[in-house]
């Protein structure tokens, strides 16, 4: 589906009134599906629709029933059927083990057919079909094909916990802005030298001391482990994997704070809620430095069902080489004996690296060429162009300008398998935008600073290199502006994207 037919499509469209859209390519989907044909008709979407399921495919039917439910006013009844109903949704398992999915809307029936992360997405593309806010009376919707299927495995974005504490509803609604847009990670900061935020029944003062913390000295906060597990089904309700982070050697003044036997002389220190980095490490040489690893990565492995471990390793300016090194090394075996897979900031490739390893490529491109050779796999997130909390421009209030600015064009149009030379489309992983909160610290700011940029994140990980032309892409995502305000997110009305008035 070429882009120039996309864009002529989509203005098209925007500038008819004709109350039923017959062109299904013309929607404004984010990310753009690998193929969309339209058919010509309409499907109407009344009050009455009724949604029908294989048995096995209750729960995903449910969630469809009840995101209808807010735009035609009334909760579709859910039946369960073998068989394809003459009308109506119907939903059905492809016994596909990957996240393809096919929607096919004809004039009297939806179907929709894929894997069970597959049918979420195709949720999500059919969701798009549908108006921003409560509509009265009939919906129509286009009919049409639409055959998709990500490019990139993982595409995740990270919240920082740590600096800044985000209550449970929040961290749920990030996961939500997530889902809307196919993304499948959720990355969690949960600690640093200004915040510890995960319950660790052993090691019981990591929240009682350091969680009491944050930066400009607010009351800080944690999550119980009752908590946490609530916020991993929340995920896995909504095919998204969790991965924790527990930052080490350095970004570690909150578990020094909280327990003195860390330090190499014993003392505990002040708590932090500055933002200086660097200045912090663990005690490499102490035994019980191990011990305290493995109590904090066997509780959390527990608690976390998805693969992997995120050990930090960044900006570990007060720990030598030559310790770093050993230290990252005992770690990594510490993470794979709780069956999880090592993720760590590109410095961890110093070290020789566990099988299974992923970098995850922040700043140094020589760090993750090492990775490379040493056979892991990378995570895209160059501070320059997908550090989230970096500012719009200069005019910006929130966040940050150390790496770049990056308006919302400069987070859409760069190509993870072009960026570096040494970096190839067959080591990479997947997609990730950091949100760092030193000067982020509530959900309104958190709005603030991942929208408009979050969808175009979302595209760079779903949507293939070739399809992804920003010309193209800021129509669509000018449209998404009225779901925005429609869903009540803050957001940044970038000058670069022709919203609507």
């Amino acid at each position: 589906m070429a882009g120039g037919f996309i864009l002529l499509s989509f203005m098209v469209q925007v500038s008819c009134t004709h109350h039923e859209p017959t062109d299904l390519t013309a929607t404004a989907f984010i990310p753009l599906p690998v193929r969309v044909e339209a058919t010509g008709d309409v499907f109407r979407l009344t009050s009455g629709v009724k949604i029908y399921a294989q048995g096995e495919l209750a729960s995903s039917a449910q969630f469809l029933a009840s995101e209808l439910e807010g735009i035609i006013g009334t909760k579709p009844v859910v039946k369960l059927s073998a068989d394809p109903p003459r009308r109506g949704i119907y939903l059905s398992d492809s016994g596909a083990d990957d996240e393809s999915y096919e929607l096919q809307i004809e004039k009297k029936r939806v179907s929709l057919t894929g894997s069970p992360a597959g049918r979420f997405y195709g949720i999500q593309t059919f969701l798009q079909t549908l108006p921003a806010a409560r509509s009265e009376g009939v919906v129509y919707i286009p009919t049409g094909v639409v055959n998709d299927q990500p490019y990139y495995a993982y595409r995740g974005a990270m919240l920082d916990v740590a600096r800044h504490f985000f209550p449970v509803e929040d961290v749920k609604k990030y996961m939500d802005y997530l889902a809307m847009y196919k993304m499948n990670v959720l990355h969690l900061h949960l600690s640093d030298d200004q915040g510890w935020r995960i319950e660790i029944k052993s090691w019981p003062d990591l929240t009682v001391i350091g969680g009491s913390s944050e930066v400009g000295g607010g009351e800080g906060g944690y999550y119980t482990q009752e908590e946490f597990r609530d916020l991993v089904q929340y995920a896995v309700d909504r095919h998204i994997t969790i991965v924790p982070e527990i930052d080490m050697p350095g970004h570690t003044n909150a578990a020094l704070a909280s327990y003195a036997e860390l330090n190499c002389d014993g003392k505990a220190t002040e708590l932090y809620t500055g933002t200086r980095v660097g200045f912090s490490t663990l005690c490499i040489d102490k035994e019980i430095t191990y011990q305290f690893v493995d109590d904090v990565v066997r509780e959390i492995a527990e608690m976390t069902p998805g693969p992997y471990f995120h050990m930090g390793g960044d900006e570990s300016h007060s720990t030598p080489l030559e310790d770093y090194i050993p230290f990252v090394e005992r770690v990594q075996d510490i993470v794979v004996s709780y069956n999880k897979k090592v993720i760590g900031w590109d410095e961890i490739a110093h070290s020789d690296l566990a099988e299974g390893a992923i970098v995850q490529f922040w700043a140094n491109e020589e760090n993750t060429a090492m990775g490379i050779e040493k056979g892991a796999k990378v995570i895209m997130s160059p501070a320059k162009r997908a550090y989230i909390d970096m500012k719009y421009d200069s005019t910006t209030v929130l966040g940050l300008a150390w790496a770049a600015y990056i308006e919302v064009d400069d987070g859409y149009t760069w190509d993870p398998e072009n960026y570096s030379p040494a970096i190839k489309r067959e080591n990479i992983l997947g997609v990730e935008t950091p949100l760092w909160s030193e000067t982020v610290t509530n959900l309104k700011e958190v709005e603030y600073m991942i929208f408009p940029r979050l969808p175009g994140y979302a595209e760079i990980g779903w949507t293939a290199p070739d399809q992804r032309i920003w010309e193209e892409y800021k129509f669509r995502l000018a449209a998404h502006g009225e779901r925005f305000e429609a869903l009540d997110i803050t957001y940044y009305r970038s000058p670069l994207v022709p919203w609507k008035e």
